[in-house]
């Protein structure tokens, strides 16, 4: 009983199973069907659009007092012209100074002692700024000093006593190893008052450090250090606390997306407009980053802009950079271009036999879009009647008009 209790229930198993997978079958079929059925009506309406087209022509030429001819569809139109089209990338930027210098000591931290700047303040080049503490500095000097004459007396010492020995050599009195040692005790201690002079002169240059001088003209934009507090550049959070920005050279700084990495470089023109200070300014790109910022995934181009007290660094700005352009163009407002199966398209106004204007739908070759207007590669000439109002509701060959009916 048992062993028939476990067949059933292995049995039941596997029916649902292939119960599942059946469905999921069927599944994929139904929606392949439907995929299916969806491009057959497609196709189908495409067709039908078109013989509706070719009798709606037919039927007026073979009566034109019939109930079509009263269906004239008011439409407006404009001349296709040629003229200079351009293409650019609309970003976000910032205005940045050229000599941004964020000051830090030459040596090891250390508490200021002096503070000879203030906020705000014009700033020369190799002007003080502060001065750390340097007692300890000011203590290791005087040893290294004092030990270089400490040195020195031995020194003078230890050649009297060569000089005496020589002497005694050159009279055949003494031993050779008494002339030796003499000599290498006199070169010892030049060798210990050598290197004590290099220990002077690295205690000077440490003395130096506690000196902090700015290496930029500029003004002081911040000074967030008082006397007492140790300065060491920076603060934990990452703000300086001496940074002195020379405004006398200003750029504008934006992050290109990476896709756009061909389509412009080293001197292409940018328009820059900054809102806040009510500035427009037309410049070149002087500066292509040579690496795409991982984080941002895009790559950093810089254009100088003038030298104005209306513009801060950080301001926001508004930029412009032309990527594409191209003379006598065929340019027509974007919207006029409509879609179907095949094609891009658009409608113009042309003369029947008959004399009556009459909408044809005319397949166009796009180029680059920009704001409302996009560029025309192909389909379109200079001359032709544009329909720029009512297209959305006429088909090819329905009957036209630019004028209001009486």
């Amino acid at each position: 009983m048992k062993k028939i209790t476990q067949t059933v229930i292995a049995a039941s198993a596997m029916f649902i199973i292939a119960s599942c997978g059946n469905s999921k079958k069927d599944e994929a079929a139904l929606i392949n069907d439907k995929k299916v059925a969806i491009e057959k009506l497609k196709a189908e309406r495409a067709k039908n659009d078109e013989e509706i087209r070719k009798l709606q022509a037919e039927l007026e030429k073979l009566d034109s007092n019939s109930a079509n001819a009263a269906k004239i569809k008011l439409v407006g139109i404009a001349a296709v012209t040629t003229q200079d089209f351009k293409h650019y990338i609309d970003l976000q930027g910032h205005v940045d100074a050229e000599n941004i210098s964020y000051i830090s000591p030459r040596g090891m931290p250390g508490q200021v002692k002096a503070l000879y700047i203030q906020q705000g303040q014009y700033i020369k080049k190799g002007q003080l700024l502060l001065k750390l503490d340097d007692a300890i500095v000011q203590q290791q000097v005087t040893a290294a000093k004092q030990q270089t004459e400490v040195l020195k007396t031995q020194l003078a010492f230890a050649k009297n006593v060569y000089q005496r020995q020589k002497n005694l050599w050159d009279k055949n009195i003494g031993t050779e190893l008494q002339l030796i040692s003499a000599k290498n005790n006199v070169e010892a201690l030049e060798n210990q008052l050598q290197g004590a002079n290099e220990q002077v002169k690295i205690a000077a240059e440490q003395l130096k450090t506690a000196y902090v001088y700015s290496d930029v003209y500029g003004v002081a934009d911040i000074v967030n250090i008082r006397v007492g507090e140790i300065f060491q550049g920076m603060l934990p959070n990452g703000s300086p606390q001496i940074k002195i920005v020379n405004t006398s050279n200003l750029k504008v700084v934006t992050n290109v997306p990476e896709n756009y990495l061909t389509r412009i470089g080293k001197g292409s023109t940018i328009e820059i407009n900054i809102p806040d200070a009510n500035k427009t300014v037309t410049s070149k790109i002087s500066l292509i980053s040579q690496s795409i910022d991982p984080n941002k995934l895009g790559f950093v181009a810089e254009a100088r802009i003038p030298v104005d007290p209306a513009l801060k660094p950080n301001q926001s700005a508004i930029v412009r950079i032309l990527d594409y352009a191209a003379a006598n163009a065929v340019v027509i407002p974007v919207n006029t271009v409509q879609s179907d199966e095949t094609s891009k398209y658009v409608y113009l106004l042309t003369k029947s036999s008959n004399g009556k204007s009459i909408a044809r739908k005319q397949a166009v070759v796009i180029g680059e879009v920009y704001g409302n207007n996009v560029e025309i590669k192909a389909g379109l000439k200079a001359g032709d009647q544009l329909i720029t109002e009512g297209y959305q509701n006429i088909y090819d060959g329905q009957l036209i008009s630019t004028q209001s009916p009486l």
